[in-house]
């Protein structure tokens, strides 16, 4: 069967390999699509944290059940399914305390070990989630969407509170059309202009600001003064993310979503007298994919608009490098692999 395989930074290669057997307890599954993420392009561009090659890039995926073992989920042979590509221990105190997003000893398909980016992979059968009502185009984005869900669970948003999303990528998106499916009025920064249109015109977000030295008077101008109840910085950019407590009221939350490899440095007095709570958000549990899947079933989310790429696995490799250029315009590029 037909993989793909990133070598080395900036190097994708095509190759074949027996197709996969399973054990007790797995599943084969057909790869139908494939969503590329930031973490595909931070890979490919050698600059992704907890990462080694070669490896076998995908963790957003489109799946059809080719064999599996009688399972609590019902799932059967022909069905499509979600995975959950987050493989946990169970055991750890995280795992213990239902934080499986964050195990100790986590394996994600697709960064600790090999993805989806091949015509066939197994996984194990408690990673599988039903998607039967789901399109190939939505069970490819369940897994990002799902990234933002948690960050808005785990900030605890309420209905009426106006929110900051710094980065108008798939994952501040996500948080967006989501937060406002919570309630929430949302103000969208970044420094595209042409992604703070989608935002606005697609996403239907309540503001957009561009990012600069003018973007924080902008957003205490919009929220007469008392600045955002939570910003979540969906950039991983250093720069943004330690900017990120400037646009916060006082007693406000910071959501960290995005991940930079290096070190933050935040003025100390700055955040201590706002009260700040900082939080990461790592992941998604299984309540979250099931929120999201809920969320596309109910056609509340602008799946057409959102996937703005998409190509065969055999034109994947030529199209990679444009798909870095924000020049453009891609939200979210797919990669077919039937």
């Amino acid at each position: 069967m037909k993989y793909i395989v990133c070598e080395k930074p900036g190097e994708f290669i095509l190759k074949e390999k027996e197709e996969p057997t399973r054990k007790s307890g797995e599943a084969i599954l057909k790869v139908k699509k494939v969503g590329i993420c930031g973490t595909d392009l931070h890979a490919y561009a050698g600059n992704q944290a907890f990462f080694t090659y070669p490896r076998i890039l995908g963790h957003e995926l489109a799946t059809q059940v080719v064999e599996i073992d009688e399972n609590p989920q019902g799932i059967k042979a022909g069905d499509n399914v979600v995975v959950m590509p987050y493989v946990s221990c169970g055991t750890c105190i995280a795992c213990r305390n239902g934080k499986t997003n964050c195990c100790t000893n986590i394996q994600v398909l697709g960064v600790h070990t090999d993805g989806g980016m091949q015509e066939k992979i197994t996984v194990p059968t408690n990673l599988l989630i039903p998607a039967q009502q789901l399109t190939d185009d939505q069970m490819a984005v369940v897994e990002p969407l799902a990234i933002g869900a948690h960050a808005i669970r785990r900030a605890g948003i309420k209905p009426g509170e106006t929110i900051v999303v710094v980065g108008c990528g798939p994952i501040g998106i996500g948080i967006m059309k989501l937060a406002q499916i919570a309630g929430a009025k949302v103000i969208a920064i970044d420094m595209n202009q042409q992604r703070l249109d989608y935002a606005k015109n697609d996403i239907g977000v309540d503001y957009v600001v561009l990012g600069g030295k003018d973007a924080v008077d902008q957003v205490s101008e919009i929220t007469k003064g008392d600045l955002a109840t939570a910003v979540f910085d969906a950039t991983g950019h250093k720069g943004a993310l330690e900017a990120g407590p400037d646009y916060m009221s006082h007693g406000g939350r910071y959501i960290l979503v995005g991940l930079s490899k290096g070190e933050l440095v935040f003025t100390h007095p700055k955040i201590h007298a706002k009260e700040t709570t900082i939080m990461c958000s790592r992941n998604a549990t299984l309540e979250d994919f099931e929120h999201v899947i809920s969320v596309l079933e109910k056609g509340e989310f602008p799946i057409d608009s959102f996937i703005t790429h998409n190509v065969p696995y055999t034109e994947m490799i030529a199209n990679f490098d444009g798909w870095l250029d924000p020049a453009n315009g891609v939200i979210k590029a797919t990669v077919d692999f039937e």
